[in-house]
């Protein structure tokens, strides 16, 4: 299923190949109206298409599959779902956006018959793309939750990456790629990054060898895209990799296209430093959707109409961020309707329209959690986040919502599985899920003061204290809790997140760095991905938290909306400074 959009007959004329990203981004400018949604806006609809421009797909439920359909059409084709194992044997082009479990979508694929259909349709050598577990279940086997069968194409077993060898689990961002042989695919890419997201991959061996295509280095080599004959199966996520991403799919989709639009030519050769841009999504006193900036998390002007302070149009900005080479975009939804998330039908509509010529990850954080609504029908949220992601979203952020489960964890030392963290790590995967972490400084004469970690702080106290713990906040930032960040970080990775977002109200909105001692604490504690957010001001801030801390990525707000500091000129200043960035 695919959500609904407005207008959608139109979709196929509006989005062609050769309409700019900046022509199709004004389309939607000044067409949505948040006040009350149209009366024929549903959540999901059926897709449809069919005829000689139609690429069937794969669709078996999980995760964001919506970016892949709206690439495909973005490219002018229409989208045949699979219906039945015959669907995918009657296919002419076959795309497979594997997203979640290995476990869960082979049980899937068995039960319905597609799994017998999908080998035949390979041994057949017809023309197939997988992406990421699309990939994975080419082999014969796979350790997730496993030993799991795998469809037994591809010779060799799916193993998780080993973090005790100083790489983070899971891989997300933008890494490099080897090409080992003609791909026909990534033509034109072998210089360029990749959008990756997983914690399992297959390895080369003399056994595989000759499907290899191109491999990736992350802590060791793992194939990142195979291919043999009109077989193809890529690791990474093209629908998420810009426009080197869209390359890959005209070139798999439309062959003999006259485009020969190429995309820039790339320096990578690693994984990337990521520049994130952030967007808070609330209600102005107007009703209208806008996105704003907080002062320590205080969103209105000190002025005498105390107004919400309006930086601009979610949608529109969003699109212009993309065009200017951001990494990823998140939103945070802090507007009020949040207290009913599946009836918060503007931000799944800016998360829809964004997706639509957004080829970068998007997140999307506030109000996931369960509820009963006012009919006193109960929502898990895992169902809350299934919305978002089939509105367009990559990744979910947890907030208040992990804060509590975290605090249960460590007192009773248990993991119940039913947190809102628990259940979306477990049916989407640890990559689909971020934790936001919102903590104030509280400074000590002595680290022995508190029973929380504490560091000794690069900047004295007010009154000459040299140490500090990070109280964690929820609601907002409103109310402080008994944890603190370091073993906030510690709990939920334990239960499940696979990235952390690390915030600190103390820096947000001051311009004047990052707090280095705090993400360096965090960064150093887990094994998985930390974003720093909070009090960027100038380029060189995302130098120094490079430079000084383990954190893999660096999110900004203000700088970018007040076009304060452009993000190419963030990244000019990386490269100089020697970081790897995705340009």
């Amino acid at each position: 299923m695919e959500a609904a959009t407005l207008n959608s007959p139109h979709f196929t004329t509006l989005h062609g190949p050769l309409r700019s990203r900046r022509s199709l981004l004004k389309l939607h400018s000044n067409s949505i109206s948040f006040n009350s949604p149209p009366a024929n806006f549903s959540v999901r609809a059926s897709a449809t298409g069919g005829g000689d421009s139609a690429v069937t797909l794969l669709d078996y439920g999980a995760g964001n599959v919506q970016s892949i359909r709206n690439a495909i059409r973005y490219l002018g084709l229409n989208i045949k779902d699979v219906q039945t194992p015959e669907d995918i044997l009657n296919a002419k082009r076959l795309i497979f956006p594997g997203v979640g479990a290995f476990a869960a979508m082979m049980d899937v694929l068995n039960r319905n018959g597609m799994a017998e259909a999908l080998h035949t349709y390979i041994e057949k050598d017809r023309p197939f793309l997988g992406i990421c577990l699309g990939l994975q279940l080419l082999f014969e086997s796979s350790d997730e939750n496993g030993p799991v069968k795998g469809l037994g194409v591809i010779p060799g077993v799916v193993g998780r990456f080993d973090s005790s060898n100083g790489c983070r689990v899971p891989h997300i961002g933008w890494n490099s790629l080897k090409v080992n042989k003609d791909s026909v695919i990534l033509d034109d890419v072998a210089n360029s990054h990749v959008y990756f997201v997983h914690s399992y991959r297959a390895v080369p061996s003399e056994e595989n060898e000759e499907w290899i295509s191109s491999t990736c280095n992350y802590g060791i080599d793992f194939i990142s895209s195979i291919r043999r004959g009109n077989v193809h199966a890529v690791q990474f996520h093209p629908e998420k990799s810009g426009d080197v991403g869209l390359s890959i799919l005209r070139k798999f989709l439309l062959p003999n296209s006259s485009i020969t639009k190429k995309p820039l030519e790339g320096k990578a050769t690693k994984l990337a430093k990521r520049v994130i841009a952030c967007l808070d999504v609330r209600t102005n006193d107007n009703g209208d959707l806008v996105v704003t900036k907080g002062d320590q998390y205080d969103v209105r002007e000190q002025t005498k109409d105390n107004e919400v302070r309006n930086l601009g149009k979610p949608v529109e900005l969003a699109g212009q961020y993309y065009i200017d080479g951001a990494d990823e975009v998140s939103f945070l939804n802090i507007t009020g309707f949040r207290d009913f998330p599946l009836g918060d039908l503007p931000m799944l509509q800016i998360l829809r329209y964004t997706s639509e010529n957004v080829f970068v990850p998007l997140t999307v954080g506030g109000g996931i959690r369960d509820f009963t609504d006012a009919n006193d029908r109960y929502y898990s949220s895992l169902e809350v986040a299934s919305e978002y992601f089939r509105s367009g979203a990559d990744k979910i952020s947890i907030g208040s919502d992990a804060v509590y489960a975290a605090e249960e964890y460590l007192k009773t030392g248990i993991k119940t599985g039913k947190s809102s963290l628990e259940q979306i790590s477990r049916v989407y995967g640890n990559q689909a899920v971020v934790v936001s972490i919102d903590p104030r400084r509280q400074y000590l004469t002595s680290p022995y003061e508190v029973g929380f970690k504490s560091v000794k702080v690069s900047n004295l106290g007010p009154n000459g204290e040299e140490y500090a713990w990070y109280q964690c906040t929820v609601n907002g930032g409103r109310e402080g809790r008994p944890i603190g960040a370091y073993e906030l970080a510690k709990a939920v990775e334990e239960l499940g997140a696979g990235e952390i977002l690390l915030n600190c109200i103390d820096c947000d909105g001051q311009g004047q760095g990052f707090d280095i001692d705090l993400i360096k604490l965090i960064s150093d504690a887990v094994s998985i991905p930390v974003i720093a957010s909070s009090g960027a001001g100038k380029a060189e801030h995302f130098s120094e938290v490079f430079s000084k801390t383990n954190a893999s990525a660096a999110l900004a707000a203000g700088i970018f909306h007040r076009k304060e500091v452009p993000i190419h000129s963030v990244k000019d200043h990386l490269l100089k400074k020697g970081i790897e960035v995705r340009i």
